[in-house]
């Protein structure tokens, strides 16, 4: 581990939100040895300062150092993994994926052999890798125990008498580094507005010098809706940021994001008003969609801004009295949007079934099917969320939007203060609004909810709540929305016909009207 670090502006990770393949892809899934020549091209030709190497939810190849150094050693000569370029793994929470488990211990494990064969590579000691991405962290023990278990579980086991005279070192070396840093991934509402109570145990037992903290924004969408993800990033920054004043520490935040407005809206177009609205961070997720999906120099260019201009400052400081108000306030926008999704989940699975899978994934319900406020019900991960509702011309950005009209004048202007890009937000996912399909929904809703499995009743309420959603955001913000530019009339055609083709049952035009609308919005979801 090095004593004065870079910290990594851009992480390339390898969420399945891309519609299109890169060149270098055989195939419709980039698995296997292609992921590891991905994280080379993220590192040699996009410009990203970091790669998550995911096992988390997926099977991951642990032998990912030799493979790189192998077969790549003039770039990775010149650029020293640990110091220049980094790998992070993602491992599995032990506490989440009970089936997961050794798959945790198994991945710790490989921090060590990483060492050994990164220190042949350079011919000096070199930890190639030395922090962990532990995710759903819900609880202040969580990232103490996974930072004692590598020591007293992995470093340790080398002082270990295997007879009278030999110790384990002796016999199958050292093991390097002594200790990891630790990066909670916090996810979860309650978790989220408890951050700097989940960190502070840990700064004061482990005492590192800095601490990245990796907050989520595309699951916290999917579970508790567009305004509820935003503001709760916020809530999580300040209070990290009071915290990094009182134990005089270093927090480096890192913010997990996808290109639409309801993942996060970093993307090549609104590269600036992320940066505006996201003041604080340190490290931003690069997620498949930004990088395939857009032409290379854009994309090149959009990662060269965000290494450029990260950090980008502080975030701004929320106080007592107008958390108290935010707080209160998304839990109201969280009932209003977990009502309609609720009623809708069994539209969305079945859409979703059509969403194509881009990487190798077990199955994983995600947070939302955890939790007991909505009835139990069962959602696909956010990315095929998204993508089944802009396939059907629903954007979820609007889901739950009645809320709007509901707010006091109070409300409004803390909403305009720590949400800064909202109404443009909501705008740019205007485009894919298709008004048609709302109503075509509602005309064939005896089938379609025959085919959905549920209550025609049932959907014909539920599509008149999002038809209510959308008229109170354009009431509120005094916007109109829809298509309006040629692409996005292209987009509603494509949605159209993915609706058709899907009441008519034709799996092959649907598929194909999914794929093609989904170029045109440059991500799946």
């Amino acid at each position: 581990m090095v004593d004065e670090r870079k910290i990594p502006a851009t992480m390339s990770t390898q969420h399945p939100d891309n519609v299109n393949l890169p060149d270098w892809c055989e195939g419709t899934v980039i698995e296997g040895d292609v992921e590891i020549y991905e994280a080379y091209f993220a590192y040699s030709q996009l410009g990203c300062h970091e790669v998550m190497w995911d096992s988390e939810g997926k099977d991951v190849d642990t032998r990912v150092v030799r493979k790189l150094l192998d077969k790549h050693p003039e770039f990775f000569m010149e650029h020293q993994l640990g110091k220049n370029v980094f790998l992070t793994y993602r491992i599995p929470n032990p506490k989440i994926e009970g089936a997961e488990r050794k798959v945790f211990v198994e991945t710790l494990y490989n921090i060590a052999v990483a060492c050994d064969v990164a220190s042949t590579f350079y011919k000096r000691d070199v930890a190639p890798i030395f922090e962990v991405i532990l995710p759903f962290t819900t609880d202040a023990k969580e990232p103490i125990w996974l930072y004692n278990y590598y020591r007293k579980a992995i470093t340790t086991v080398e002082e270990a008498y295997l007879d009278n005279s030999l110790k384990a070192k002796d016999w199958i070396g050292c093991f390097q580094p002594k200790s990891i840093e630790v990066i909670p991934l916090i996810e979860d509402f309650d978790s989220i507005l408890a951050a700097d109570k989940i960190v502070e145990p840990y700064i004061k037992a482990v005492k590192p010098k800095y601490l990245r903290v990796f907050i989520a924004r595309s699951d916290p969408a999917l579970n508790y809706g567009l305004l509820s993800a935003v503001l709760l990033s916020k809530l999580a920054f300040s209070k990290l940021r009071v915290l990094e004043k009182k134990l005089d520490v270093t927090i480096h935040l890192i913010l997990g994001v996808g290109s639409m407005p309801f993942r996060g809206h970093l993307s090549p177009e609104n590269v600036g008003k992320f940066l505006h609205e996201y003041r604080g961070l340190s490290t931003v997720t690069i997620q498949s969609a930004l990088k395939y999906d857009y032409p290379t120099t854009q994309v090149k260019d959009c990662i060269n801004t965000l290494n450029k201009r990260l950090p980008n400052g502080e975030p701004p400081t929320i106080d007592p009295s107008e958390e108290e108000k935010l707080v209160e306030m998304l839990h109201k926008s969280r009932r209003f949007y977990e009502r309609v999704v609720e009623e809708l989940a069994p539209l969305i699975n079945s859409v979703s079934s059509y969403v194509p899978a881009r990487r190798a994934r077990k199955l994983h319900i995600g947070l939302f099917g955890y939790s007991h406020k909505v009835g139990g019900v069962s959602l696909p991960r956010a990315i095929p969320f998204a993508a089944a509702l802009y396939s059907l011309g629903i954007p979820p950005e609007f889901l739950g939007g009645k809320f709007f009209e509901e707010m006091k004048e109070d409300e409004w202007k803390l909403v305009q203060k720590f949400y800064v890009n909202l109404k443009h937000d909501l705008d740019v996912a205007g485009g894919y609004l298709s008004r048609r399909n709302v109503e075509m929904l509602k005309d064939n809703c005896k089938l379609v909810a025959e085919k959905a499995s549920m209550s025609r009743e049932k959907l014909m309420n539920v599509l008149n709540e999002v038809s209510a959603d959308i008229e109170a955001i354009e009431k509120t913000f005094s916007i109109k929305l829809g298509p309006r530019s040629s692409i996005e009339k292209k987009h509603k055609n494509f949605a159209n016909n993915f609706l058709i083709s899907y009441i008519d049952g034709d799996k092959a035009g649907t598929s194909t009207s999914l794929i093609e609308a989904a170029r045109i919005r440059r991500c799946l979801g």
